[in-house]
């Protein structure tokens, strides 16, 4: 089976883009943000991929839990049924060293050049062996919570835990995070997300943002960390409706802010863990989706 090499200038792809955030546009004008709520969640576990390309996956397969392209859930030992129809997505052309092979530039964003459209395909549509278990820890970080503190130091952020907060349970301040020592170890996890997600987001070229939306994109990271890890995110589902104001650009915006904060946070944790091998994300793929 052959992917699709058309290069994307815009078209169908950007109409089914569109069309995706306008329905989400819709709930929300209508007083409803369960979709939103779905979409973060759908974030974490496919937190390699761009805000459009989840708005991508989702519109055409709402229930897909792991994705792929053909040729990795053949190396993971599973076949793509016949006739299954590929999910469409955007990926990246990247310009690479003639010599090396390697990527030019440091930073794999700056190496890509164009995007074409690919296939993936959800493991429901897929036959073969068991997958190797994500960690799950229901409601425990256990040594995530440690994991993340060190993110926190290697980004040359301080942090502290204090007894007196003034009723909040954490504060950022642009340079160190203060978390409320007598939160349990899920809270101190949510906490110390959310507060790195305002270090990461808001302290950078002195952003304009109102404090509801910046208050909204620190728990929405702070949401899709947790789930990521396998921690449950209280946050309600109406609390997201503060994204947007009838402005799918900002909607968007924020989407993709939300997306790029949390893959690293995600990512990060990741590297740490693998080293101890305990984190597995089975069938994201190896190709980084655009």
């Amino acid at each position: 089976m052959r992917r699709s090499v058309v290069e994307v200038t815009g078209g169908n792809i950007k109409s089914m883009i569109n069309e995706a955030l306008d329905r989400l546009g819709d709930q929300l004008d209508a007083g409803m943000s369960d979709g939103l709520k779905r979409y973060l969640a759908a974030m974490a576990r496919f937190h390699r991929y761009s805000a459009g390309n989840l708005l991508l996956i989702l519109s055409q397969r709402p229930d897909a839990t792991h994705v792929a392209g053909y040729g990795t859930w053949k190396s993971l030992g599973r076949q793509v049924r016949r006739g299954e129809k590929g999910i469409l997505i955007l990926a990246p052309i990247v310009r690479r060293d003639k010599q090396t092979g390697e990527n030019q530039l440091r930073r794999e964003e700056d190496a890509i050049v164009a995007f074409r459209t690919a296939h993936v395909f959800d493991i429901s549509q897929t036959d073969g062996g068991e997958l190797p278990r994500p960690s799950r820890v229901e409601g425990d970080p256990e040594d995530y919570l440690e994991k993340l503190e060190e993110f926190v130091l290697d980004r040359g952020i301080r942090m502290q835990y204090s007894d007196r907060l003034g009723g909040a349970e954490g504060l950022s301040t642009g340079g160190q995070v203060t978390i409320l020592a007598s939160l349990s170890a899920a809270e101190r996890f949510a906490t110390l997300a959310h507060e790195l997600a305002h270090e990461m987001l808001h302290w950078k070229n002195g952003e304009a943002k109102s404090r509801v939306i910046r208050e909204t994109e620190a728990e929405a990271v702070a949401f899709v960390v947790c789930r990521a890890i396998g921690l449950k995110a209280g946050t309600a589902s109406s609390d997201y409706i503060q994204l947007y104001n009838g402005d799918r650009n900002r909607l968007l915006d924020s989407l993709q802010r939300i997306q790029h904060t949390s893959a690293e946070i995600i990512e990060g944790l990741q590297k740490t863990a693998m080293r101890d091998h305990r984190f597995v994300t089975p069938g994201t793929g190896r190709m980084r989706a655009a």
